[in-house]
């Protein structure tokens, strides 16, 4: 399968519902609209010239301070005959963050919509039983969302800024160094 071909297959269905597109690493990367994401996805697993049968994965991105960007649903589909991945991005913010859930397409999404839900609060509009998954069922907050240090500010070997998070722009490795040695 060529990329053109799976570009001009998808415009020709449905009329600009790719908003970008990159190659990276051999790999398609498409992004569209939450809206139109279980249709795209029922699409190109029913298609015989496409044939996407298989979902490898659904996860999520946090970028913070990205408004109505900030966090990114990834699915990557496989076509396992011709050995073809396509990866289809999704946007949405911390105002709006429902997505169509895709459990009736690929049943397999099942697991993986409610890891992405247990660590990022991503809602699966359709979900049969979202609720937390790895994690205790009474925890408050979303542990993989950027809104917590990652380490004790004492320790000389982490950074958050290291991992796209703020919080000690203004410390540096050696005044780490000095806190950690005057606290022992």
């Amino acid at each position: 399968m060529e990329t053109e071909f799976l570009l001009n297959s998808i415009n020709d269905k449905f009329e600009a519902i790719v908003k970008t597109h990159t190659i990276s690493h051999g790999i398609l990367t498409i992004e569209t609209e939450s809206t139109q994401i279980k249709d795209l996805i029922k699409w190109l697993k029913k298609s015989p010239s496409l044939n996407f049968n298989f979902l490898t994965d659904i996860c999520a991105v946090q970028y913070p301070d990205q408004g109505e960007r900030e966090f990114a649903v990834v699915y990557h589909l496989h076509n396992l005959n011709e050995n073809f991945r396509l990866r289809i991005k999704i946007f949405v913010g911390r105002k709006n963050m429902n997505i169509p859930s895709i459990t009736d397409v690929f049943s397999g999404a099942n697991w993986m919509e409610r890891e992405t839900y247990d660590f990022f609060g991503i809602i699966f509009e359709g979900h049969p039983d979202l609720r937390r998954i790895l994690n205790l069922d009474d925890l408050d907050y979303f542990p993989m969302r950027k809104e917590y240090k990652l380490e004790d500010g004492t320790r000389t070997d982490k950074d958050d800024r290291f991992f796209g998070r703020k919080g000690n722009e203004k410390v540096t490795f050696d005044n780490k160094k000095a806190l950690a040695r005057d606290n022992g």
